[in-house]
């Protein structure tokens, strides 16, 4: 009696009738194609400012500061994502950055309140004001363009009244730090940052054994998977960039204690997209309000939610560029309603809604971070870095609708 064996589904030589190695890559680019687009592309501008500053671009100083300057748009990125996602837009979240530090810098500097209290206090406020909108447009049925563009007047103008015109200033230290500090140094004395050593090595595990699980999950699934080669490939490539930018760190001063905020928000809302049913109703929305509703999906309560993250989020920016600044000032937030638009839509938001990741929201504001970086190192003006920045926002956009009528074909 003879027995044959199949073949595996992940097999580096594919069989007969069966899609080949290169036949598989393509097809998860192509599924792929905006996330994979911006991360190419991320690659692309960082190589090319790093070989046009001569080396300046990826200076371990730089780095840090690349992150510090751009916290606060990335944060603001993460929630404007699930906002579009959603089926939604929020025009009022440069205006509450501004009314939140200033709210912030009253606390702590006119009223010694001590800085963790004014921070608990900074984000109870920006839920309040996500609240606030949410209920106009989840409950009442006003249209989010029109509640927001109500929402960043009012803020603007409560900026204004609060301060009285002026800034106001300092904070204390550990304030400072959310937006300006790094994780202490500890253990023996080393050429590099042990902390942040530790948490490199820390994210490597992490990211290993997630992508092991996910591909074990799929093939229990008995779904397509990459072939192990270029599996190992994906994995060896995941290790190395996160090795170098480990060691960049550890070379400096170690982490900005932004970046472990942000890396937290990241986890934490990427997991509540993917997993949480919140997440899904999220998507389902964005998708199709009238087969979500259908389903069950209770939207007034999901898109009520929706906004007051956006308004925690916001705060949370509003209190790390306050911190930055080390000041509340009136002028405060101009535009980041923009950066933070623009940074969705590169990273793969569809103006349908219904699409995009946390994840990808980040890659696109880091994305406007290097390029603003990379052409303040190089002096570009900042007339043409605007003229730059959105052409970018029109190729990415460009980009999303020649793929869908691509797909509809």
């Amino acid at each position: 009696m003879t027995t044959t064996t199949t073949p595996p589904r992940d097999a580096a030589a594919a069989p007969s009738g069966q899609p080949s190695a290169g036949a598989l890559l393509l097809q998860g680019l192509r599924g792929n194609m905006r996330q994979y687009g911006m991360l190419i592309a991320l690659a692309f501008i960082v190589v090319l400012f790093q070989i046009w500053t001569d080396g300046t671009l990826l200076l371990p100083n730089n780095v840090s500061n690349l992150i510090q300057q751009n916290g606060y748009i990335l944060i603001l990125a993460m929630g404007m994502m699930i906002v579009i996602i959603a089926g939604h837009i929020d025009l009022s979240v440069g205006s509450l950055v501004a009314f939140v530090g200033a709210m912030a810098a009253v606390m702590m500097v006119k009223h010694d309140l001590p800085w963790v209290l004014a921070l608990v206090l900074s984000l109870l406020i920006g839920a309040v004001a996500g609240a606030w909108q949410g209920f106009f447009i989840a409950y009442l049925g006003i249209p989010s363009f029109i509640v927001t563009l109500a929402g960043m007047l009012l803020f603007r103008g409560l900026t204004q009244i609060v301060l009285e015109g002026q800034s106001i200033a300092p904070f204390p230290e550990g304030f400072q730090n959310i937006a300006k500090g790094f994780i202490p140094e500890m253990g023996p004395y080393t050429q590099y940052h042990n902390p942040t050593l530790v948490l490199g090595l820390v994210t490597v595990v992490f990211l290993l054994v997630r992508e092991w699980r996910d591909r074990k999950r799929q093939l229990a699934h008995e779904l397509d998977v990459p072939p192990l080669s270029l599996w190992a490939l994906k994995c060896t490539a995941v290790t190395a960039a996160v090795v170098a930018f480990t060691l960049t760190l550890a070379s400096f001063h170690g982490v900005p204690v932004v970046m472990l905020i942000m890396c937290a928000l990241l986890i934490g809302l990427g997991y509540l997209m993917r997993n949480a049913v919140i997440g899904r109703h999220v998507y389902a929305l964005g998708g199709n309000k009238a087969a979500a509703k259908l389903s069950g999906v209770k939207d007034k309560r999901v898109t009520f939610l929706v906004f007051v993250n956006m308004g925690v989020l916001a705060a949370l920016a509003g209190c790390v560029y306050a911190a930055r600044l080390n000041a509340g000032t009136p002028q405060a937030g101009l535009n980041f309603e923009l950066e933070a638009i623009a940074a969705s839509f590169i990273g793969g938001a569809s103006m349908s809604g219904g699409v995009g990741t946390v994840m990808g929201a980040v890659i696109g504001g880091l994305v406007l971070g290097v390029l603003n970086n990379g052409m303040s190192l190089v002096g570009i003006g900042t007339d043409y870095q605007q003229v730059i920045k959105g052409l970018v926002l029109l190729a990415a956009v460009g980009f999303d609708v020649w793929n869908k009528r691509k797909a509809g074909k």
